[in-house]
């Protein structure tokens, strides 16, 4: 039960989700997602390290970069049930839809250009 309850409060906030939908189909470094949503870096990292704790994200360190994806296969079957569970329901949410359009963007932002002018460099 413990696993279910850490899921459902990892997607109880509208970041969080918008963070699981950005994920869907694309990798993306902290900086990346900090973009996305226009908040500031310790509060994405907040958002990040819950859903990193409820499984329904996965981190991968390069050097100094940080990279998050949804899990693979071997994920417990609970977070890949939610997750399946958004990306149906979610997918024509105009929201989404928006933050998918703005990640495009972002996407042909070189990474370390944009770390530099976050302060992050």
């Amino acid at each position: 039960m413990r696993d279910i309850l850490n899921i459902t409060k990892a997607l109880a906030d509208r970041n969080r989700v918008r963070i699981v939908m950005a994920l869907t189909g694309a990798e993306l470094c902290v900086c990346q997602i900090i973009e996305l949503l226009s908040l500031a870096p310790s509060t994405v990292s907040k958002h990040l390290h819950i859903l990193h704790q409820a499984g329904l994200v996965e981190a991968r360190k390069q050097g100094r970069w940080v990279h998050y994806r949804l899990p693979d296969g071997d994920a417990p079957k609970a977070a890949t049930n939610a997750i399946a569970w958004l990306q149906r329901h979610l997918k024509s949410d105009r929201e989404v839809l928006m933050d998918a359009k703005r990640l495009k963007a972002i996407l042909k932002l070189d990474p370390e250009e944009l770390c530099k002018r976050q302060g992050r460099n």
